[in-house]
């Protein structure tokens, strides 16, 4: 759910992830230590309110503009910050204090800053004011409830993912829609899915990866694109194909006791899309530094990747190219799998206005916001009632929008593993997936991984 230039709003990029997260998570730390300010109940002012991305500003800022219009007495200063600044912003405002009255926060992000005391717990507010919970979508409110079952953000749009492919490309392969909506994978030979990618792959010669004499060491076009090795979630990368082998990413939904990276089905998964880069059907890790999935598939190096809805504007926008998504392939156990995510808005601790920040957060997550988000067709918001509108402003981009709604519509979604140790957690898996993707280690070298980050689990 963002767009544009290819913002990475569900992912968790290389640049530096170790190095930033451990700085995040040991500055928290000592944040939580040293106690953060309380901040106070005022009904007025301005209010500060953070995002990341800035295809969502329009929209959001015509609600800040309506919303003004009936609480007078308040006004909101809306400030965007890239994605990776954004939560490095984000960390060094909690130390000092000085963080955002509100600000969109990620579930795999929420789960440190609720454990550490520095976001409100909306459970009281949301009781007060009597507000119908009903009417967001199925799986976007628990998603904000933490540990301690507690209620820490209002969610604001849902996602899941698909597949979007070059159709010039797919027709010069003979492979149809219906093809590619046939699509099914397994870890063993990689079902048609493989062979899908093994047709689109051409070297620079022209022969496919399919074809006689195809050479992996000089490729022009990747059958399949590479943003990153997924780090501990694989939203883009393998998670959608390893959920479809019965692996779960932890012992519970959310908030489990144990993480699962040792379970042999997770690596084979593993293996197998390590064995694309082999194939020459998958670009090298390293090849992927400073490129992103959106440009390189306008440029023809890749012709499939696997995004998030909330690029479908990004893609929409590329010139010189015809595109179209497909549902990503049904799995070992016969059905489709996609993360599930859902951004909300969070009120910081240390807000001196946070009554005002409360009016803010709940006009977000109304109705008539909503709307304004679901017409402008930039991500699929949390109000069921609004859902129609989203999907016919995304139908007109030409995709076809049920490659992401399948998920919602057949319950063929995952969630992220929340944590209180999820920085720290997933810094320790991103190191550990480059290396398995550099070749550097294999895919069963994550069984000793996986005792490390469940040592990390286990001292939350």
């Amino acid at each position: 759910m963002t767009s544009h230039t290819h913002q990475p709003r569900r992912r968790f990029r290389r640049t530096a992830a170790s190095v930033i997260a451990v700085a995040v998570t040991v500055t928290l730390a000592g944040c939580a230590q040293a106690g953060t300010a309380e901040g106070a109940w005022g009904e007025a002012g301005e209010l500060s309110y953070w995002m990341w991305d800035s295809n969502q500003m329009p929209v959001y800022q015509q609600c800040a503009d309506d919303f003004e219009l009936l609480h007078p007495d308040i006004t909101i200063a809306i400030e965007q910050y890239g994605y990776d600044d954004y939560w490095n912003k984000l960390m060094t405002s909690f130390v000092a204090n000085s963080a955002p009255d509100v600000f969109v926060d990620h579930s795999s992000k929420y789960g440190d800053y609720a454990e550490r005391g520095l976001i409100e717990n909306l459970d009281p507010l949301i009781n007060a004011a009597d507000i119908d919970t009903t009417r967001f979508v199925d799986g976007t409110l628990e998603l904000w409830q933490g540990r301690d079952g507690n209620q820490y953000g209002m969610p604001k749009d849902w996602d899941t993912v698909a597949i979007f492919y070059n159709e010039d490309m797919t027709t010069d392969a003979g492979i149809s829609a219906a093809d590619l909506a046939a699509m099914t994978w397994n870890p063993t030979d990689g079902g048609s899915y493989e062979q899908v990618i093994a047709s689109l792959t051409v070297d620079t010669n022209g022969v496919r990866g399919n074809e006689a004499g195809f050479d992996k060491t000089s490729v022009e076009t990747f059958g399949l694109g590479l943003d990153d090795s997924g780090g501990g979630y694989g939203q883009l990368s393998w998670s959608m194909l390893a959920a479809t082998t019965g692996w779960t990413s932890m012992d519970e939904p959310t908030w489990g006791s144990t993480l699962n990276y040792d379970d042999e089905r997770f690596q084979d998964t593993i293996a197998w899309w390590r064995g694309l880069i082999e194939k020459g059907y998958m670009p090298p890790l390293a090849q992927t530094v400073g490129a992103s999935l959106s440009t390189q598939l306008q440029a023809g190096s890749y012709a499939m990747v696997t995004d998030g809805a909330w690029n479908i504007n990004t893609f929409d926008k590329l010139q010189g190219v015809n595109l179209n998504t497909a549902a990503t392939p049904a799995g070992v156990d016969g059905e489709r799998a996609s993360m599930f995510n859902s951004l909300a808005d969070s009120i910081s601790v240390s807000s001196t206005k946070k009554a005002a920040a409360w009016e803010w957060v709940q006009y977000l997550a109304s109705t008539d916001c909503q709307q304004v988000v679901a017409e402008a067709g930039v991500v699929f918001p949390s109000i069921s009632s609004v859902g129609d509108d989203a999907e016919a402003a995304f139908a007109e981009t030409g995709f076809d929008i049920d490659a992401f709604t399948t998920h919602i519509d057949d319950e063929t979604t995952v969630l992220f593993p929340l944590s209180g140790a999820a920085v720290e957690i997933n810094a320790v898996m991103t190191n550990a997936m480059d290396r398995v993707l550099s070749f550097g280690l294999d895919p069963s070298d994550l069984t000793e991984v996986n005792e490390r980050v469940n040592g990390l689990l286990n001292d939350y």
